[in-house]
């Protein structure tokens, strides 16, 4: 074939005589196609980034990946046999002590009031006049009986959301919070004139 009849072909379009590799090499670099038509080499394309060959994670990485589920509160199981008597009797206790300490409370907040009735249930016509100390003691006493039932209310809950026996913890902080109550009363009730007049009355008549 001549020069001439060389020349006279139309001009190749882009990607026309190319082969595979020269248009992945034009696609890679956008200067390749000016390179290839000045016949300069064109630089080896960089190499990609090393695709990580780490194996699969195993199930049990997995499962210690993945979040477990909140545990089940003893709460939400079906109760059954001594669980159930459990429950009724420690919320019956629970219930009582509660109407215990609002009533109790109350009274002894006004501690004149609460120790004029004493008197009077036991016949004795004199007035309670240790009024400061009493009221002092009285608060203490009746804070002392709501703050012990809060405590006991609080314990008890956790023990029965742990599936354990709790009927005991009721009892036992009521018998610690009387035992407390008794000795906060006893001190302005002791230095108080009617009830030293009381104490000798039953005194006398016990011999």
């Amino acid at each position: 074939m001549s020069t001439s009849a060389s020349d006279d072909r139309p001009r190749p379009q882009y990607g026309e005589y190319a082969s595979p590799e020269e248009q992945r090499a034009r696609i890679r670099q956008p200067d390749a196609t000016d390179a290839l038509l000045a016949g300069q080499a064109l630089d080896a394309p960089a190499n990609p980034a090393p695709v990580s060959s780490a194996p699969p994670a195993t199930l049990a990485e997995q499962t210690r990946r993945t979040p477990s589920a909140p545990s089940t509160s003893a709460l939400s199981r079906p109760l059954t046999g001594w669980r159930l008597a459990d429950r009724i009797v420690t919320l019956g206790l629970l219930a009582y002590g509660l109407v215990n300490v609002i009533a109790t409370s109350v009274q002894l907040f006004s501690f004149e009031q609460y120790a004029n009735t004493i008197l009077g249930l036991f016949g004795v016509d004199q007035a309670f006049t240790n009024v400061a100390q009493g009221q002092l003691w009285g608060t203490v006493a009746g804070i002392t009986m709501i703050v012990g039932w809060l405590l006991t209310a609080a314990l008890t809950w956790r023990q029965l959301r742990r599936g354990r026996i709790a009927f005991w913890i009721p009892v036992a902080g009521a018998l610690v919070v009387s035992i407390a109550v008794s000795i906060f009363i006893t001190v302005p009730i002791l230095n108080d004139p009617a009830f030293s007049e009381l104490f000798n009355q039953v005194a006398t008549s016990g011999s």
